[in-house]
């Protein structure tokens, strides 16, 4: 018989890990301590990131750099107050008719309708527009990978930042700090990497070498305090770890972490589960907020991923977030429809969401330019000299086709979803 009592951690090593993380002179801690003062200490940047975060703020400050946004933010302001978009219960009966009545929805079981990416404000409008004429759901979730620095020079983030806000959705903004791009002299910043010569190169780690995960926290606290923005993407377990170990400091942030991680089975869901665990605030928080598990993982690991998050005291913390769609180029073998075995799994694991990256692949097949997931790393300037950026828009609303055909299939089965709560109205 073994002895699983052997697995038990000792409080003399919890202690050691605290005695090395509390070392006046760890330069882990300290670098990291640096960069929040640098940005006015942890009072004073919660501060301004709530400030910043208002919607009369980012309204103010797109006053002076984009009016044709502000028109655009008021009309989706008049649109939500007038109830243009349709109500969840007309929405059941559109789907399921008289059954309406008669079937019990639990909430707690939603599923959050997720889609990525959204990379640019104009797309949120047209898919209003187009949510407004078929009767169909906008997302509770937006995921946005688009270089900040480009978005931040077209005013684009405020402009989303404030769209969010008058929809009642969740987002995420991706920061520029990756090991995956050229630094700003053209120099590597990864000696890995290079083009399909060194792909053997990626096995050692594409994420974000030597001094970028503190370079990432610096960047965030800029977006934090300027912009509002709160929640972030998370590639790489250093940046993880800085995440957990600011948010333990004091500061408001959250993360999601990528499907570019790599979580694909239930000891690595541990592995980051646990560290969660560790750093979690003395309320049971953590800045872990989304947790994108590898598309390879089946439902059997979603459930232990839930089971593990349950008894860390994280179900209503830690979203699970898992693609139903992917891109149809360039990430994943198709054709990828999670979709049956999300419904599976929908009446009985608690706060997941439905991410849509791509269409349903039989109408992403039919498409001259299928969806593409180097298009996320592309600029805008090269996008539109192209020609792509109507292409790109299309593709966008595939992804919002599939998303409302998840909604459509969990209505039908008696389950329920989470679309943008201020615009579809219970």
């Amino acid at each position: 018989m073994i002895d699983r009592q052997k697995l038990k951690i000792d409080a003399t090593r919890l202690k050691e890990i605290n005695d090395f993380l509390l070392r006046d002179d760890n330069p882990l801690v300290n670098d990291l301590l640096k960069v929040i003062e640098k940005h006015g200490g942890v009072h004073e940047i919660n501060k301004k990131a709530g400030e910043a975060r208002k919607l009369e703020t980012l309204l103010s400050k797109l006053e002076t750099k984009d009016t044709e946004y502000v028109k655009a933010l008021t009309w989706l302001q008049e649109q939500r107050d007038d109830d243009a978009f349709i109500s969840i219960p007309e929405y059941r009966r559109k789907i399921i008719g008289n059954k309406d009545d008669s079937t019990k929805f639990d909430q707690s079981f939603a599923v959050t309708l997720e889609i990525s990416a959204c990379q640019y404000f104009p797309w949120l409008i047209e898919e209003a527009k187009q949510a407004i004429k078929n009767q169909e759901l906008m997302p509770g979730r937006f995921i946005r990978v688009r270089n900040m620095a480009e978005q931040t020079a077209d005013h684009q983030v405020l402009a989303f930042a404030a769209g969010m806000q008058i929809v009642g959705a969740s987002y995420v903004e991706t920061l520029d700090t990756k090991g995956t791009f050229p630094g700003a002299d053209g120099a590597p910043v990864n000696v890995h990497l290079g083009g399909p010569d060194t792909i053997t190169g990626y096995f050692g780690g594409v994420g974000m070498p030597n001094r970028f995960p503190i370079r990432w926290a610096d960047e965030y606290l800029n977006y934090y305090t300027n912009y509002g923005i709160k929640q972030v993407l998370n590639i790489n377990p250093g940046s993880v770890l800085v995440g957990y170990m600011m948010h333990k400091l004091g500061i408001d942030m959250e993360f999601k972490i990528s499907v570019y991680m790599g979580n694909d089975n239930p000891y690595a869901c541990l592995w980051t589960l646990l560290t969660a665990k560790l750093f979690s605030r003395d309320d049971g928080t953590s800045p872990l907020i989304g947790f994108n598990l590898s598309n390879s993982v089946d439902n059997e690991t979603i459930e232990l991923a839930a089971y593990i998050r349950e008894n860390f005291g994280f179900e209503d913390v830690v979203r699970i977030e898992h693609h139903i769609t992917e891109t149809y180029k360039h990430i994943v073998r198709q054709p990828y429809d999670r979709l049956p075995e999300l419904l599976e799994i929908a009446d009985h694991v608690k706060n997941i969401s439905a991410k849509h990256e791509g269409a349903v692949p039989e109408i992403d097949a039919t498409r001259d330019y299928p969806s593409d997931i180097l298009d996320y790393f592309r600029t805008k300037e090269d996008i539109i000299k192209q020609g792509h950026m109507p292409l790109n828009l299309r593709n966008y609303l595939d992804k919002h086709h599939a998303l409302n055909r998840t909604a459509e299939e969990l209505t039908k089965r008696g389950l329920t979803f989470i679309a943008a709560q201020k615009l579809h109205k219970m």
